[in-house]
């Protein structure tokens, strides 16, 4: 694999497990140093880096918290004296509780756009300094099918993932004086541990479903996206910005 991230310094979120800990080991085997970090342990992401060959060092992240990201972005610059690249993939998912809108609780809904929304605004701020200073930067954020397509029984996901679309397009036109690039990725479901919660024992089926609905009929695996994630990190996206990159088999054409 070329080294397109060679001297990158990449934070990625929610990388315990799952789309996070793909994201962060293919960014180190480009060459990126990668800070892996996580409500949960990023203790097995950072040791399949490092026996790669790579750099990794985990942090404990809340994004529900600004201090917690403040830190995160600290203890990177005091490590690597830089931060380049910021996926902001952090995201309640799995463990939500779907139903019909009028039946979700109150503080679901809340806690699900403190997390998936406001922690990525957290985030932003915690990195745009050193950004800022640089004037240079990628950051990559996670949205979602759900929100073109929309997720039925899921309204606070789906809500969530399509305001972090409007983040993208605003946080771009706010930044690119300083040329930092922001943009985002729309996965279809994906074949992770936080899709089989979610969909619980209707995986098969649902899975099934959105394969039908695609040009691609299969369902992606966390390698299809890899690729996305990549490019946006790198100067091969140098003069692409504000926009959000659909990674769905070909089920929504923008």
């Amino acid at each position: 694999m070329h080294k397109d991230l060679e001297n990158k310094v990449a934070i990625i979120t929610g990388a315990s497990r799952g789309l996070g800990q793909e994201y962060a080991v293919k960014l180190a085997e480009a060459g990126a140093k990668v800070i892996a970090a996580d409500i949960t342990d990023c203790n097995k992401t950072t040791q399949i880096i490092k026996d790669s060959g790579g750099t990794c060092m985990s942090v404990q992240l809340d994004v529900r918290n600004q201090s917690s990201c403040d830190a995160m972005a600290k203890m990177t610059f005091d490590k690597f004296g830089r931060i380049d690249i910021l996926v902001n993939n952090a995201a309640l998912y799995g463990s939500l509780k779907g139903g019909r809108f009028d039946a979700l609780a109150e503080q679901d809904w809340n806690d699900c756009l403190d997390v998936n929304i406001s922690g990525i605004w957290r985030c932003c701020k915690a990195v745009i300094g050193s950004m800022k200073a640089q004037q240079s930067g990628s950051i990559i954020n996670i949205s979602s099918l759900a929100a073109l397509a929309g997720l039925p029984y899921a309204l606070h996901y789906s809500t969530s993932k399509a305001a972090v679309i409007g983040l993208t397009r605003a946080l771009a036109r706010e930044l690119g004086r300083d040329w930092i690039r922001v943009n985002s990725i729309g996965p279809t479901a994906v074949a992770t541990e936080g899709t089989e919660e979610f969909f619980g024992d209707k995986l098969e089926q649902a899975t099934k479903a959105i394969a039908e609905g695609q040009a691609l009929k299969r369902t992606l695996s966390p390698d299809d996206l890899t690729g996305t994630i990549l490019y946006l990190a790198s100067d091969a996206s140098k003069f692409v910005t504000g926009q959000t990159i659909m990674v769905d088999g070909g089920t929504v054409f923008l």
